[in-house]
């Protein structure tokens, strides 16, 4: 890991690889979109550290077999915790836009479901775990929006079709990745000449294996909290990501 004597400098750094780098790759989690209002999980202040009123854990409700089971509490818990349509997005969302316009980023992996880099204007966009934005009925596979389902009367959305329950398209506890996602996110990596990491303590597998198929030039992590990546990676800067590349969007002349 480069050591660099301050934030500064780190930021000089980082710009400077940017800058030199026309195949970057970015690996985010949760911490990218913090700054736009939406919780993480497992912080202090996360998702699963909230107060909820059922005698299920966070991690049982969002399980596959919960979700058949019990899917009026189910979506009660989506609804009320995991869905912010009105969360703009961040600096941090802003940037890696700005390097796909340039032609500099050619990929951004996201374990998160919000929606937020594609709301930020990104196009190649790989969600390992979905988006609550698709939603789908569970028996004829018709579409719904976000929109349409938080119209709908019944706390359970209902297919208007056949009736069927409508589950939206994220990767609950019990389910598998879409091994087409995790092709092209391990396919993406290994060309990146330049990988960021951001926003994710690199704890969820399969998912923080992925980081380890890159063989470019420079690796970056930036993250709130320290991980077990912090001396695997070129440099490491423990700041929130929006501020980070809110100091490099000025450095890039992109502000």
């Amino acid at each position: 890991m480069r050591q660099l004597g301050n934030m500064e400098e780190q930021l000089d750094q980082l710009s400077e690889w940017i800058q030199d780098s026309s195949r970057i790759v970015f690996f985010g989690g949760a911490g990218i979109s913090t700054e736009s209002g939406i919780p993480d999980f497992r912080s202090a202040a996360g998702l699963y550290q909230t107060e909820h009123q059922t005698p299920y854990t966070p991690e049982q409700i969002l399980s596959r077999s919960f979700f058949d089971r019990h899917p009026e509490v189910f979506y009660d818990f989506y609804r009320s915790k995991m869905l912010h349509p009105e969360a703009q997005p961040n600096a941090g969302h802003q940037l890696l836009a700005e390097l796909e316009r340039e032609g500099k980023l050619h990929a951004i992996i996201t374990q998160n479901i919000d929606g937020l880099h594609q709301k930020a204007g990104s196009e190649q966009v790989l969600e390992l775990h979905g988006s609550i934005h698709r939603n789908y009925c569970i028996y004829c596979r018709k579409f719904f929006s976000l929109a349409e389902i938080m119209n709908q009367d019944e706390l359970v959305p209902r297919c208007d079709v056949c009736h069927g329950m409508v589950k939206p398209d994220v990767v609950l506890y019990e389910e598998m990745l879409d091994p087409l996602i995790m092709e092209a996110s391990i396919d993406a990596i290994r060309q990146a000449d330049l990988l960021l990491v951001g926003g994710t303590s690199l704890t969820v597998q399969p998912a923080a294996h992925f980081v380890s198929y890159f063989e470019g030039r420079h690796s970056v992590l930036v993250n709130i909290t320290s991980t077990s990546y912090d001396t695997k990676v070129d440099l490491c800067l423990q700041a929130p990501i929006g501020s980070v590349f809110s100091g490099v969007r000025k450095r890039l002349n992109l502000i």
